[in-house]
């Protein structure tokens, strides 16, 4: 089985191009680990779609299925492009997310994630409220404001005054990921403001763990930093693996723009 390795500010994918269905759960488990495996955060398996021009899922280290990946669609559209499968002035990938449209800009790739979802129902979380800004949540005995949204998967943002580098993440990550409001898990960002157009985050990812990089938690660490009035426009977020653009007019689509890279290809024996 051929596979390409393609990287997006470190946050770093294996990629199969195939034809048909198999066990992409089981596969993701023995491909992502990164001592017997290959190595990733996740295996995008690349298929034809009937309503755009791919179709792209996603599986984690653990085996589950994400709904949405910032990076990984922009991995995906610089597999494609490079190849010649698509155009690189505009491609539309079926995710389980929903649709997005994505075109090239260099060597940069930019993103319509779609709109920001912030009711309880579409999170999801357990508390029935319109929008959910600082709600206080406890883990291992640490309280924790959160503002919670979807960008076609979970997230719940915490933005914090001492040092992102200092949080414990390895340590309340998986329990925030696993706390009882959240009843699909949810993706966990600490962050810092440092300006009007520039944010510090990391990333604790439902099912993966701390990565490098994560497109929808930029995107969702700009959404509630704008939500809060501590940023306005383009938002520079600055994550461990680089930097990732995030732009929202409070209204409308987050746009995504960042870099993504063939690293390596090989063949795995399947």
């Amino acid at each position: 089985m051929k596979f390409a390795k393609l990287q997006a500010t470190g946050n770093d994918f294996i990629l199969i191009e195939v034809g048909e269905e198999r066990d992409w759960s089981s596969l993701a488990k023995a491909m992502c680990e990164r001592h017997f495996g290959i190595g990733a955060d996740g295996l995008i398996i690349l298929l034809p779609s009937t309503v755009a021009d791919l179709r792209m899922r996603l599986f984690n280290p653990d085996g589950s299925e994400a709904e949405a990946c910032g990076n990984g669609l922009r991995c995906l559209a610089r597999y494609a492009i490079d190849r010649g499968l698509v155009d690189a002035r505009g491609l539309a990938v079926e995710t389980l997310g929903g649709m997005r449209k994505m075109r090239a800009q260099g060597r940069l790739i930019q993103v319509d994630m779609g709109l920001p979802r912030f009711k309880a129902e579409e999170i999801p979380v357990k508390e029935k409220l319109d929008i959910i800004l600082d709600y206080p949540i406890v883990v291992h005995g640490e309280k924790l404001l959160v503002t919670c949204l979807s960008m076609g998967n979970p997230h719940a943002v915490c933005f914090l005054d001492e040092p992102i580098a200092n949080f414990p993440l390895f340590e309340l990550g998986p329990k925030v990921e696993n706390h009882s409001l959240f009843p699909n898990g949810v993706n966990f960002e600490v962050a810092n403001v440092l300006g009007r157009k520039k944010v510090a985050a990391r990333v604790w990812e439902r099912g993966v763990g701390e990565t490098l990089s994560c497109g929808t938690g930029a995107c969702a660490v700009a959404v509630a930093a704008r939500l809060h009035g501590r940023v306005a426009g383009d938002v520079d977020i600055t994550l461990p693996g680089g930097v990732l653009m995030v732009a929202w007019d409070g209204v409308g689509e987050v746009m995504l723009r960042g870099p993504a890279e063939l690293v390596f290809q090989g063949e795995w024996p399947d």
